[in-house]
Parts: structure tokens; sequence; C-alpha cells
């Protein structure tokens, strides 16, 4: 099976879910750090992304706490957040960082880092699993390739285009949407799932837009995620429990975002791309 690489996409990533195996297990804190080097998990791709240990290039980066992420000319950036506490009509009263959303032009890439174990990688079973869903609770389609970054997923997913999503697509957007899908009420999407194994941590990225097929908006998302740092700290965590993230100062002193909406913008230089929604 194969499909092309076009299409905008709006549906987010779901978070590889917890597996029963416990903190102990992931750390072994107690084991010294030269057993670590021993590990069967894949090596990061060259050139990053960077695990805070190593020698890494200086660059212009905004922190986010566990992922310290680069900025540059054209870029902007949310944090979706999770709702923590609800009122008694399930409206989010409180929430936290889950993700960051790298903008640029037509093009996001979301990006979240998780807990692993010392000596394997989980890129491979999250790939198998993420297809699993898409497949059976998406009703789509995915297939498996190679990409600069190792293994990847391409993902095929019906999308909806009902009369309130077409009301918030830009008009230029909407006219590029061909009548039939308007008149079926949906239309395929690709997604693109990215993966990297770090030590202790692994790193997914989400690209959606023109990304996909564009290579030129493609390379600098690929810039931004291999200058990405990650930043595990020494506590033991579960596999897969996402590690914290922080809101960077520069968000606060812009004064922009809603965090009880799901989303808080930053747009680091003048006229930074918007994408409105962002679920």
């Amino acid at each position: 099976m194969a499909f092309g690489r076009r299409r905008q996409a709006e549906e987010p990533a779901k978070d590889p879910g917890v597996t029963e195996e416990s903190a102990e297990t992931v750390d072994e804190a107690a084991e010294d750090e030269d057993a670590e080097e021993a590990t069967g998990q894949a090596e990061p791709a060259e050139g990053g992304p960077w695990d805070s240990e190593d020698s890494f290039p200086e660059l212009q980066r905004l922190d986010f706490g566990s992922l310290q992420v680069p900025v540059a000319p054209g870029l902007g950036f949310q944090v979706n957040f999770e709702a923590t506490q609800v009122d008694e009509e399930g409206n989010p009263l409180d929430g936290r960082p889950v993700a960051v959303l790298v903008q640029y032009e037509e093009s996001a890439m979301q990006l979240q880092v998780f807990a692993a174990p010392k000596r394997s990688g989980i890129w491979e079973d999250v790939r198998r699993e993420t297809a699993k869903d898409i497949q059976e609770e998406a009703q789509g389609q995915t297939q498996e390739g190679e990409g600069p970054f190792g293994p990847e997923l391409l993902a095929m997913v019906p999308a909806a285009l009902t009369e309130e999503v077409l009301a918030e697509m830009p008009q230029e957007v909407r006219e590029q949407i061909p009548a039939e899908f308007v008149e079926q009420g949906w239309a395929p999407q690709i997604i693109r799932f990215l993966g990297v194994d770090g030590p202790r941590w692994f790193l997914q990225a989400v690209v959606q837009g023109a990304a996909i097929e564009d290579e030129e908006q493609w390379q600098v998302l690929e810039d931004v995620l291999r200058g990405v740092v990650v930043v595990r700290g020494d506590a033991p965590m579960p596999p897969r429990d996402l590690l914290e993230l922080q809101i960077p100062q520069e968000f606060s002193e812009a004064g922009e975002g809603d965090e009880e909406g799901g989303v808080q913008t930053f747009d680091p230089f003048e006229r930074g791309p918007e994408i409105t929604e962002v679920r």
C-alpha cells in the first residue's frame, strides 16, 4: 500500500500509553553508570537530537525544561496543555504542558519526550502500537519507511470536513479542497511520525501540513529537530511517562495564550505563523 505525502492534518498525536513496568525497572538507579553505556538501544541520528550530557552546538533555544528547542526566523511556537482539574461541567480549571508545537508556514511539528528504559529503545513498539490504533480506531492506513532519523511511520486518516471545520479554515485553504471531499464530508489527511531513542528518553515528532510534501518546509522542521536538546534528569520514572515540560520565560513576557483553552503561544520573531486551533 502506498500513498502520496500531501494534506494538512489536524488530528493530534496519541501519547504512547503507559506500561506496567515500574520506575525501578526503568532506571535501576543503584546500578553503576558504566553498565548504561553497554545498552542495545538505537543511537540518535547523527547531528542530533542531543542529550544534555552530549557536546552539542550552541544555538538560540527556547527552554521548555525537558526540551530545549532551537528558534529561527519564521518559526512560531505553541504549548499544548492537558487538563488536570475540571469543574462540574467538565471545563478545565488547571492543566499541565504536554507538548510543544513548532509552526512554520503551512506546516507544524509536535514534539513530546518520554522516559524510556536504560537498555532498550521503545520506538519500535510505539510505532507498531500507533499503526494498530490508526488502522483499528481511526480506520486509517499506515506504511513504514526510512527517513533521516531512521524508521518512521506515515499514516493516512479520514478527517471530518464539517461546516464548522470549513468555516474555521482560511479561505485560500478551503479553495484548495476538492469538491468531492466537501460533498462526502471528509478528506484524507497524512501524518508523519518520527521517533528518536536516546539515553533513557524517547523523543516523538509528529509532522503535519505542507512539510509532508514540501521539501523546503520539511528541511526547516528537520533542522529544528536535529537541534533539539533533551534534558532527561536523574529521577527514576516509569517507561513512557511524559518528561516534565515548563513554560519558557519568553512566553510569560509575551503575555499571550490561554492555558484553559489548551494552548499557549509565543512567536520569537515578528510575523511568525499562526495556527488557530490545536486540539
